[in-house]
């Protein structure tokens, strides 16, 4: 025996059936994130330390988010127009590197940026750190830091120190050790690491401050001396340099530092399985030996984490940018 259908209820049941229709769709479409290649943007230009970050990140979490990762390189502007691009970027899935100068130093630098480090953008992990290091020529008489800001202080003004141009990690690091210890040396800005360092080798600089993958190489030559590493603890390539901490200026880092940043209006869902895949990736071994060999260090904290690292980042280089009084390029 059964029971007879009203006509309301044989309307409402279709009303019910077709909802369901329209809602499976959504609910895959919702749980198939990524649905094409995710783009990450790499706010300089191909060859540098981010880039080696970037691939390396990229290539391991394309393994297990079900789809490629691929690299784009869009320099310019000190890093602001790949940022402000990706910060208005509505396709979900475009990410961008985050880096030391566009999170933590260009908001000091210039008068109005093109976007708001904070509000635009959700940090995702922070990959890697890629340790400087002070270095001088091998004809100035010092053998440690603390040798070196004793003769800085005995010759105010005379020594000259050479960066990659204004607003550089360099120039940052080396005003960063100028303020802690009370030195006054001049900046002798150049156009890239490159043409610096050979002046450097050739005696017209006395000093420099860079990153670890640019200057094993002389140093092993005895080409240049190095007196100090920023890291928290010494390297594992220069064990017998201690760091600038260990020499006297407790809590001092200076690292650049490379992280993972996604569009602030990504949708939480989405966020969450970036960070899930992307501490992953950092953590492994494969990403981890790829930038041992080049110096740099892997770190893949949580997205929590690296935004108090960002907030910490900026309250340190702040002052240290008032004080030299740091200008962007042409200002």
């Amino acid at each position: 025996m059964y029971s007879q259908i009203t006509r309301r209820q044989a309307l409402g049941g279709l009303a019910a059936g077709a909802t369901g229709l329209l809602q499976l769709p959504q609910a895959l479409a919702q749980g198939s994130w990524p649905s094409k290649p995710l783009r990450l943007v790499v706010p300089f230009a191909p060859g540098g330390s981010s880039e080696i970050v970037a691939r390396a990140l990229a290539g391991e979490m394309a393994k297990s988010i079900g789809h490629n990762v691929f690299v784009d390189n869009k320099p310019g502007a000190a890093g602001n127009i790949a940022m402000q691009e990706v910060a208005n970027s509505a396709d979900e899935h475009t990410l961008i590197l985050g880096h030391i100068g566009t999170l933590a130093v260009n908001p000091f630098i210039f008068p109005k940026l093109p976007y708001d480090p904070i509000k635009d953008f959700t940090p995702i992990t922070l990959i890697s750190k890629v340790p400087s290091l002070y270095v001088v020529h091998p004809d100035l008489p010092v053998k440690n830091l603390k040798e070196f800001v004793a003769y800085a202080k005995a010759r105010p003004g005379q020594l000259n120190y050479g960066s990659a141009g204004n607003g550089s990690a360099g120039h940052l690091a080396f005003e960063y050790l100028k303020m802690v210890s009370d030195t006054f040396m001049l900046h002798v800005p150049y156009r890239g690491t490159g043409p610096m360092l050979t002046d450097l080798m050739a005696g017209r600089l006395q000093a420099a401050s860079v990153g670890a993958p640019a200057l094993l190489q002389f140093i092993k030559a005895g080409k240049l001396r190095c007196i100090a590493t920023g890291t928290a603890a010494r390297l594992p390539q220069l064990p017998d340099v201690p760091t600038v901490a260990e020499q006297g200026y407790k809590g001092f880092e200076m690292t650049q530092w490379y992280g993972l940043m996604a569009p602030s209006k990504l949708a939480k869902p989405h966020i969450d399985k970036l960070e899930q895949e992307a501490v992953k990736a950092a953590r492994g071994k494969a990403v981890s030996d790829k930038l041992s060999q080049e110096t740099a260090l892997a770190v893949g904290n949580t997205s929590a984490e690296f935004a108090r690292f960002i907030q910490q980042e900026q309250a340190r280089w702040k002052p240290v940018i008032a004080r030299a009084q740091i200008k962007p390029e042409g200002a």
